[in-house]
């Protein structure tokens, strides 16, 4: 039984860890909240002064705000949907024995591997190319035209390639929870004589839904700050300008610091929105 010493002992010891968190976090919200109420143009005079609430209204108010929201959540509901239903039928796959099974499974999570800029110049260059990108080729050898994926299907262009980085993470989240099943429940209900779909529906799913909520809730988080693969294939163009994105443009390409840090804490807002709402799930699943 732990006392009273040793309790004062380890919060000692785990103070320094505690208090370098706190400024990690803390140091760079402090400095956009302090921006975000500046008028800070480096290279139009600097420090120009108190800006109040001037550049969170100039930020909302922009032409560009609501697209940019609307782009972003276009973006991570498709790249959820995309990455969970495949996930749970690779995981369902991969849970089948077959020969070089452990092969095949490090190669469908190596994508996860890959960073975001390097995927984009893959998937933009080797596959969604309309010239020399694979894509075209399968295109032009059934004799139909190929797709400008840039600019004819530009979400689609950027959904694919997010996706495709983040399903393996799906993958290995669900089939952790698959090979967790208790397959006499499964065995028992075929005995019954229910059909693999109806085992698949009542049991399979509810058995991973707590793992489905986990996928949902990390993916999200870290999708609304989706950026670098827009910034090395459609640059913001075609109606891919997400809300990071937008950021981005205020701060470096106009050079407005201060107007940035209002975009970043409208950021943080709608992050919070989402881990709150997606926490609740969790919460919910996890208590059943």
């Amino acid at each position: 039984m732990a006392t009273k010493a040793s309790r004062s002992a380890a919060r000692l010891m785990m103070a320094p860890a505690v208090i370098l968190l706190l400024g990690w976090m803390l140091v760079p919200l402090i400095m956009t909240l302090w921006f975000s109420f500046r008028n800070y143009l480096p290279l139009r005079g600097g420090d120009l002064g108190f800006a109040g609430f001037d550049n969170y209204v100039r930020f909302v108010t922009s032409s560009s705000f609501w697209p940019a929201i609307g782009a972003t959540l276009i973006i991570v509901v498709g790249a959820l949907l995309i990455t969970v239903l495949l996930g749970i039928l690779l995981a369902i796959l991969l849970d089948q024995p077959m020969w070089g099974q452990g092969i095949v499974r490090i190669l469908v999570i190596a994508p996860f591997f890959v960073m975001p800029t390097v995927s984009g110049l893959v998937w933009k260059n080797m596959f969604l190319d309309s010239v020399n990108g694979l894509f075209a080729h399968v295109a032009k050898f059934f004799g139909a035209t190929p797709v400008e994926w840039m600019i004819d299907k530009p979400f689609m262009s950027i959904i694919l390639i997010v996706s495709w980085q983040w399903l393996p993470f799906a993958t290995l989240i669900l089939l952790t929870a698959i090979q967790s099943l208790d397959s006499e429940q499964l065995e028992a209900a075929e005995m019954d004589g229910a059909p693999a779909l109806k085992r698949f529906w009542f049991i399979t799913i509810p058995h991973l839904s707590r793992a489905i909520t986990v996928v949902l809730l990390i993916e999200t988080i870290f999708l609304l700050s989706i950026f670098a693969e827009i910034f090395v294939t459609t640059a913001g163009a075609f109606g891919t300008k997400t809300l990071t994105y937008l950021i981005f443009q205020r701060v470096l390409e106009s050079q407005n610091v201060g107007l940035g840090s209002a975009g970043g804490v409208y950021a943080i807002i709608l992050a919070n929105i989402v881990a709150i709402f997606l926490m609740r799930i969790v919460g919910k699943n996890l208590d059943a």
